[in-house]
């Protein structure tokens, strides 16, 4: 009997650990998915600090001290892009995350105004890979679409799309590619919100035929079922990030 009550404890504290690191794996991924929580009311992105040794994921602070209002303002939503000289795609993107509101770092948050031309203008696929966006029109009428991941391998994903109208709100989830179009015949602006002090954006275009180095040129023929001449003739269209 003594035996078995030696032996139980061990099995019920493996048992335990079993089932905490269960919980761990399932709930790592809602834990990891966004930006970290801040530990303290205020953290000023430390721009300077990027000249020196130091790197961190994110910012480091600012000395308390020296931390201003104007940390936490930006005024340049206020005013529209120019989406027509020297512009593909009639629109413009104005962002007011961490690089140019130095307070929100840590904070989780960020926004962008975006002004799309007349008729066409588009701003093409692409995702935000730390973040999901909430889109509100505030001028003019967009089509918005998103494509969900692929449920089998090789397959093409659901494509979720509809107009959207002024004073109407859109969401594209997380890490999805989506893209937006104005439909009418009045410029359209739209302020987007998302949770993360740094959403990231991947152009779908721009990284595949736009990297630097390039992607290899069979490997894109391959991928979009064409020749090596089509794949050229695309990747001289866009500069490789400098």
């Amino acid at each position: 009997m003594a035996l078995m009550k030696k032996l139980k404890l061990p099995a019920l504290l493996l048992g335990a650990c079993f089932a905490v690191v269960g919980l761990l794996v399932i709930a790592a991924p809602a834990v990891l998915a966004g930006d970290p929580d801040t530990l303290q009311d205020i953290c000023v992105a430390d721009y300077k600090s990027l000249k020196g040794p130091l790197r961190v994921n994110g910012f480091p602070c600012k000395p308390e001290a020296n931390v201003t209002a104007d940390d936490f303002f930006f005024g340049g939503l206020a005013t529209a892009a120019d989406v027509y000289t020297g512009n593909p795609t009639g629109s413009a993107v104005t962002a007011a995350d961490v690089s140019a509101v130095p307070g929100l770092n840590t904070l989780r948050v960020s926004m962008a105004r975006t002004d799309y031309a007349p008729w066409g203008g588009v701003s093409a696929p692409h995702e935000h890979p730390r973040a999901t966006e909430i889109l509100f029109v505030a001028e003019g009428t967009l089509e918005v679409s998103f494509v969900a991941t692929a449920a089998g391998a090789g397959g093409g994903g659901r494509l979720f799309t509809r107009t959207v109208n002024r004073g109407e709100v859109f969401v594209f989830p997380r890490g999805v590619l989506h893209f937006q179009r104005s439909v009418g015949a009045a410029p359209a602006v739209a302020i987007s919100a998302f949770d993360s002090q740094m959403p990231g954006t991947q152009a779908a275009a721009a990284a595949l035929f736009g990297a630097a180095p390039p992607l290899p040129t069979d490997v894109l023929a391959r991928a979009f079922q064409t020749d090596a001449g089509v794949v050229d003739g695309i990747k001289s269209n866009f500069s490789p990030p400098k």
